[in-house]
């Protein structure tokens, strides 16, 4: 499912921000071919605001949902199908081609639950030893991994940034109303264009 047109976000801003590429890193949360439906229409965005990240030199890490065996029970309340599951080793595990990553040199985190900062990943730490202040949010699903990590994000004292096109879920409104509480008290809204001319006036 599409995104909402790139910048019908703006009428939900209350503040704006461009991020620092010297302490920012870029957060692509969950690509994986289990959510390629979702990530389809939103995967040009991705693309391309990895590729923006890269040319200002600023790191990008993937994470991948990977279910315990046996799930959470919390988890598995909510996505009690099979189907529901990512497990690891399996197709719908692995990052979509289209994702961008690097081997090598894109750092990957593997997490089990919706935010990216759940105690085992060490991602936090992690960012905090490469100085990283800020991070920039894009990746599926918008609503739920991608806002929860945002949201971690900014309680742990990172400035966060959230794309409202490289970003993607299951509906127009769940998108949408994850923008709103983005917006309200969480994140500053960008998408490629505005990153584009960030970091155009960084390099200058």
């Amino acid at each position: 499912m599409a995104p909402p047109v790139s910048h019908t976000y703006t009428k939900y801003e209350t503040r704006r921000r461009d991020p620092d590429p010297r302490h920012a890193a870029l957060l692509v949360i969950d690509v994986q071919a289990h959510f390629a439906s979702l990530a389809a229409a939103a995967m040009p965005a991705i693309a391309a605001t990895v590729a923006l990240c890269r040319g200002a030199g600023i790191p990008v890490v993937y994470t991948r949902h990977i279910d315990p065996v046996p799930p959470s029970r919390p988890l598995a309340e909510w996505w009690p199908g099979d189907g529901d599951r990512i497990l690891a080793g399996t197709p719908a595990a692995a990052l979509l081609p289209g994702a961008g990553r690097i081997a090598g040199v894109d750092m990957e985190v593997e997490k089990s639950t919706y935010s990216a900062f759940a105690a085992g990943t060490g991602l936090e730490e992690t960012l905090r030893g490469m100085g990283v202040q800020e991070v920039i949010v894009a990746g599926v699903m918008t609503n739920l991994c991608c806002e929860t990590t945002a949201r971690d994000a900014f309680v742990r004292g990172f400035r966060v940034f959230f794309s409202a096109d490289a970003t993607a879920t299951a509906s127009p409104d769940l998108h949408e109303a994850t923008l709103v509480n983005m917006a309200f008290g969480f994140a500053y809204i960008v998408d490629c264009e505005r990153l584009q001319a960030a970091f155009g006036k960084a390099s200058e």
